[in-house]
């Protein structure tokens, strides 16, 4: 190390222990000179400290820089427990701040700089973000709480431990594929969750079925349909934000289906994608003709109860299971039943295991058709749900025009568009 460079990363320690020293004077720059243990130069010195005692391990060996580091830390415990009794204050955030300054200035001589530069910038921002942290887990339920706790089990606990192999006779089964995909549809489900919990439905009915859609278009179709049987001045509206929804899961299958099979793009693209703009030119007129109402509480269920997870894993494995068997034992002519079946119940599940198969099992084409399958019968799902919910009312009646509509379009899309694209695309 030249002297250019240990002036630099001194400079470093120097500019961490600044850095941090701002935002800490700044939160109490209204204590009186003298009445708190450490400002913004106190932790400038703690920085450039830790740099020299990292600096001073060159010539005297790691023995010197410990007992530096205790010695300080003693120090500091000591002057913060007295100003803690005077004012009777727990926190130890100071104690443990000045000790990561301390290591930061340390790792700035002994390590690489800009490590130690992030680790100032993120401590810092960390205790910047304070009040907003405070005040997110003063809004945290327990239900939200447990549903990231689960998220994280699920990610990293499980999902490394499981087998990336096929554990069945019939080579269908790949336990860490089956768990991945069930909670790669967690997070997506997860993060419109909080796109409601965030914005709220108060942002109005249209945003709230684009963030529905992405939690379940079938839930809230259900939800909008009992509002609408409450309030019939406002069904229009409500029609209006379960076509969105609607129009949300028609975009994520073909997401999903993309991300797992690009070669399924232009195919699915020709046929959702028309169907879709029909979805959304319908909304906005649904929307324009209806009076202004009261916007609904959405009351979805938080995404990730451990029993809907469970339930829905074993759903995609069954779905899986199904196609590949049905496919290998009679045709992949089969794998339409299964489409037809799954798509009463859930779009994700039949989309994931069909694109797993596309190209392998079956041809792309007969894959998309199979997708496109699933989907008419769940568009026609919720436009059921939908009268057995509002009754034959003006929000049915949207939701169903549209889903002629998109159908329509959809069917003109696979018809017409995808015989056009090349043979290594449409299968």
């Amino acid at each position: 190390m030249d002297l250019f460079e240990a002036f630099q990363r001194l400079g470093v320690a120097l500019a961490v222990g600044m850095l941090v020293g701002i935002e800490r004077g700044w939160q109490e720059r209204q204590v009186r000179a003298g009445g708190r243990t450490a400002g913004i130069r106190t932790f400038a010195l703690i920085g450039l400290l830790g740099g020299l005692t990292g600096y001073l391990n060159r010539f005297a060996g790691p023995a010197l820089p410990i007992a530096l580091f205790l010695l300080f830390g003693f120090a500091f415990v000591l002057f913060k427990l007295r100003e803690a009794t005077e004012e009777n204050d727990h926190s130890v955030t100071d104690v443990v701040v000045a000790l990561v300054v301390f290591a930061l200035g340390t790792a700035s001589v002994l390590g690489e700089m800009e490590i130690a530069g992030a680790g100032g910038v993120v401590v810092a921002a960390l205790l910047a973000a304070r009040q907003s942290l405070h005040s997110f887990l003063r809004r945290l339920s327990w239900l939200e709480l447990r549903a990231t706790l689960v998220l994280l089990v699920m990610t990293i606990v499980a999902l490394p431990i499981l087998p990336d192999r096929t554990v069945d006779p019939w080579d269908a089964l790949n336990p860490f594929n089956l768990w991945l995909l069930t909670v790669t549809i967690a997070a997506i489900s997860y993060a419109g969750y909080i796109a409601i919990r965030l914005a709220g439905p108060s942002r109005g009915i249209l945003f709230a079925g684009a963030a529905g859609g992405l939690v379940s278009s079938t839930a809230l179709t259900l939800t909008f349909g009992r509002f609408a049987a409450e309030t019939p001045d406002n069904q229009r509206r409500l029609g209006a934000g379960a076509i969105v929804a609607g129009t949300l899961s028609l975009l994520r299958v073909l997401v999903i289906s993309v991300a797992l099979a690009p070669s399924l793009a232009l195919t699915l693209a020709a046929a959702l994608l028309p169907a879709a703009l029909a979805m959304l030119a319908a909304a906005f007129l649904a929307a324009r003709r209806e009076e202004r109402g009261r916007t609904p509480d959405l009351g979805l269920e938080n995404p990730f109860d451990l029993g809907m997870v469970l339930r829905f894993g074993a759903l995609l494995g069954a779905v899986t299971w199904m196609s590949k068997v049905l496919v290998d034992i009679a045709g992949a002519r089969m794998l339409f039943v299964v489409a037809g079946i799954s798509g009463l119940v859930d779009l994700d599940a039949i989309t994931l295991s069909t694109a797993r198969l596309a190209g392998h099992a079956v041809d792309l084409r007969t894959a998309s058709a199979a997708i496109l399958l699933a989907v008419v019968v769940n568009l026609l799902t919720k436009v059921a749900l939908a009268y057995s919910a509002a009754g034959r009312g003006r929000y049915a009646a949207s939701l169903a025009t549209a889903t002629g509509v998109a159908v329509t379009a959809m069917v003109a899309g696979h018809v017409l568009l995808a015989p056009l694209l090349p043979a290594t695309v449409a299968g």
